[in-house]
């Protein structure tokens, strides 16, 4: 690794030479800081939860090996994210020779107005310094981009304003990759590319040099190239030639969070919540469980195109919708603070409807319906943590502890979730069922007191989840009700 340079005492070539400095590539270089840094313990890829036994040692050993480098992963799943932050493994600031376009090293220059600079002006060629924040150039493939965007080609204006031949390498306009010389350089979606642009990459890939229409030109390019790839691409929109992903060094699979925890983490790590709300509202951890739980149901269901795949950005602005749902109703009401309800949930369908891919089957349910089916898979998953099996407990010759709630039910009464309701009117409202708090009380020993009223909530979703009483969506409230009784009124309205 370089030694550490006072880039301020340093402005010309023979300054630069006196310093000690020595040309490496970026490859090298990352290389270097790497092996530094793990030999260190200093943290790497920061705000990247879920990979550390995984993607990352893949990442770190690519790395190692030079290799240029392909994520493969579905839609939300931190690609660019671990790309971005490749950018540290760069050294803080290194020389270039001022004026080039190409951020060319002055010991180590690449086109003819280097060369001759150099030539020209010897130890008193001018050296400015690139931050490693400009060495990152990131591009989307879509299906317009073109051989000259990437690679460059042939300026009549610049050869006939500079009086050269088209074969003089002063007449070409450099493209992006020539442009990101000794640089970090992405491409985003690598299958949108069109099969003819991935072959013009082949060289570049292998033996640094490019070509522009029919002149021959060697530029030994150094780059760190990293693609990121959708699985989903490969049959839908197109696919990655097969001798372009032969020249990629190292392929890493990513993945989506494999536990609740860890997509609670990226959830409040990424959201956006403004401080007013995260001031005045809680969120209980049931709430912000099932609102996870809620992604992980998608990703199995069967309404959903799972090759498309589930974001991590749909629990990201489901959470960001879950504060505002709360929020506009404590403005609502006039209130001071407020805290989320099991409800609630039913608030953030719009962040739901916009993120998932349905199949055929899911288009005949709509999309709506999917999201409601959603919410109560999480809810039935949770439900067996806090409470027994009502299925099992109804078949038991043992007391079903849910007799006496569901038996007021079956008396012909009926709950109101408000959902714009104030905190007094949510928790009188569940006070009329005869034995819930009891119940609650009774298996959730430890529970604060200030969540009893939630936990009730909850238990009157998870009867209604397990069919063992009735639970509609209205306009303005959710309106639990025996489930018998709600079925002989849904036929009167059917008929009326």
């Amino acid at each position: 690794m370089n030694k550490k340079i006072n880039i301020d005492k340093i402005r010309t070539l023979g300054e630069l030479i006196r310093s000690g400095y020595k040309p490496r590539t970026i490859k090298q270089e990352m290389r270097e800081n790497l092996i530094e840094s793990l030999r260190s313990k200093t943290p790497l890829f920061k705000y990247i939860q879920g990979y550390e036994e995984s993607v990352i040692p893949q990442l770190e050993t690519a790395i190692l090996s030079q290799h240029n480098i392909l994520f493969l992963g579905l839609r939300g799943q931190a690609k660019t994210r671990l790309s971005r932050l490749l950018t540290d493994l760069l050294d803080e600031y290194i020389p270039v020779i001022s004026g080039s376009e190409l951020n060319e090293d002055p010991m180590s220059p690449l086109t003819r107005y280097g060369r001759d600079l150099v030539e020209d002006r010897a130890e008193n060629t001018p050296v400015s310094w690139l931050h490693r924040d400009e060495r990152y150039i990131e591009k989307l493939a879509t299906p317009d981009v073109s051989v000259a965007d990437l690679i460059g080609d042939l300026d009549p204006i610049k050869a006939a304003n500079l009086k050269l031949s088209y074969a003089d390498e002063r007449a070409i306009h450099f493209g992006l990759i020539p442009r990101s010389h000794r640089c970090i350089f992405v491409i985003n979606e690598l299958p949108d590319l069109q099969a003819r642009i991935q072959v013009a990459l082949f060289n570049i890939l292998q033996e640094g040099d490019i070509q522009i229409r029919g002149f021959r030109i060697r530029l030994p390019l150094d780059l760190q190239f990293i693609f990121t790839a959708n699985p989903e691409d490969y049959t839908n929109r197109g696919s990655i030639v097969t001798p372009l992903k032969d020249r990629i060094g190292s392929q890493i699979l990513t993945h989506y969070p494999k536990s609740i925890e860890i997509s609670s983490l990226i959830t409040k790590q990424e959201a956006k919540v403004p401080a007013d709300q995260k001031n005045i509202i809680s969120i209980p951890p049931l709430v912000d469980r099932l609102l996870e739980q809620i992604a992980f149901e998608a990703r199995k269901s069967e309404y959903i195109d799972q090759k498309s795949g589930v974001s991590a950005r749909l629990s990201i602005s489901a959470y960001e919708n879950l504060y505002s749902v709360v929020h506009r109703r404590i403005l609502m009401n006039g209130e001071a603070e407020g805290t989320a309800r099991i409800s609630d949930l039913y608030g953030i369908i719009p962040a739901i409807t916009g993120k998932v891919e349905l199949v055929y089957e899911g288009e005949l349910e709509g999309i709506s319906n999917v999201a409601y089916t959603l919410i109560g898979k999480a809810i039935r998953s949770e439900f067996l943590k806090f409470f027994p099996d009502p299925e099992r407990t109804k078949k038991s010759k043992q007391k079903n502890p849910y007799s006496e709630v569901i038996g007021w039910f079956g008396e012909g009464n009926e709950v109101d979730i408000l959902h714009n309701g104030t905190q007094r009117v949510f928790e009188e409202e569940l006070k009329k069922v005869v034995g819930l708090h009891d119940l609650v009380k009774n298996y959730l020993k430890n529970v604060p007191k200030n969540e009893v009223s939630l936990m009730s909530e909850f238990l009157l979703h998870g009867l209604s989840e397990y069919s063992q009483i009735s639970k509609r969506k209205l306009e303005s409230t959710l309106k639990f009700s025996d489930l018998v009784g709600s079925i002989f009124n849904m036929k009167t309205e059917d008929e009326e």
